[in-house]
C-alpha cells in the first residue's frame, strides 16, 4: 500500500489561497499521480503531481498539470466536471462504511459527496457545505470548449476537515485515500491514480485500492 505523510503547516491560510499555493509549492508533501492502470485501453497520461499540507482545521491539495487538451464544460457546483480536465481526490476514515469524493475541474467548479459506493447511498454535499471549500486555480474562471495544445495549470482546494472527519481531532490522523486526473470526455481520455487500480475497466469508486495519508 502507498502511504504519504503530510505535514502540518501553521500558517496556511484559506483566505489566501495564492500564498498558500507557493507555501506548498515550496514545503508539501510530494506525491506523483502517473499509475497507468488501462493502458491498452486509455494509454495517454499526462504529468500530474500533488502537493499536501494540513493546518488544525484543513487539509490543502495543490495539483499540477500538464498535458494535452483543456475543457472546462461544467461551470456549477455538481455538474460533470469528470467529463473536463479533472483532478479529484478521494478519502475514507478508517473503519467508516461511507467514502468521499471531491472532483475539480481546471477552473475550480467542484463536485463532493459522501457515498458507500459509486450509485450507493450517495450523499452530495449541500450548497452551504460546497462553499466551504476554497479555491484557487491559474485558469481563467469560465466556461471553455475544448481546447487544442499542450497546457500547464494548477487548481488548489482548501477542504474543511470537519467536513471529512465529523469529529473532534487528534493528530496524527489516518486517511485511506487516492488522487486521480482524468478527462472522460476530451480527445485523449484517460483515468490515472496516486495508488494502482486493479480493476479491468475505468473505475475510481473503489476504496479497497486506496493507499494511506497521514496527517502528521
Amino acid at each position: 500500500m502507498k502511504e504519504v505523510k503530510v505535514l502540518y503547516i501553521q500558517n496556511l491560510n484559506p483566505l489566501q489561497m495564492e500564498n498558500a499555493a507557493r507555501l506548498l509549492t515550496d514545503n508539501g508533501a510530494l506525491l506523483s499521480v502517473d499509475e497507468v492502470n488501462w493502458p491498452e485501453l486509455f494509454p495517454y497520461a499526462p504529468e500530474a503531481t500533488v502537493r499536501l499540507a494540513h493546518t488544525d482545521t484543513h487539509i490543502f491539495i495543490l495539483y499540477r498539470v500538464k498535458g494535452l487538451q483543456l475543457r472546462a464544460l461544467a461551470v456549477e457546483d455538481h455538474q460533470s466536471v469528470w467529463e473536463d480536465s479533472c483532478v479529484e481526490f478521494f478519502c475514507r476514515v478508517p473503519d467508516s462504511a461511507y467514502y468521499m469524493n471531491f472532483e475539480a475541474n481546471c477552473i475550480g467548479t467542484m463536485t463532493a459527496s459522501r457515498r458507500i459506493s459509486k450509485k450507493e447511498d450517495v450523499h452530495k454535499l449541500l450548497p452551504e457545505e460546497m462553499a466551504q471549500i476554497h479555491r484557487w486555480t491559474t485558469c481563467e474562471r469560465r466556461r471553455m470548449e475544448e481546447q487544442d495544445g499542450e497546457f500547464e495549470w494548477q487548481v488548489l482546494v482548501a477542504i474543511p476537515l470537519s467536513l471529512i472527519f465529523r469529529r473532534a481531532l487528534s493528530f496524527p490522523e489516518t486517511l485511506e485515500a487516492n488522487f486521480y486526473k482524468c478527462a472522460d470526455k476530451t480527445r485523449y481520455p484517460h483515468f490515472v491514480s496516486w495508488s494502482p487500480i486493479t480493476l479491468p475497466t475505468p473505475n475510481f469508486h473503489c476504496p479497497q485500492f486506496f493507499g494511506r495519508m497521514v496527517l502528521e
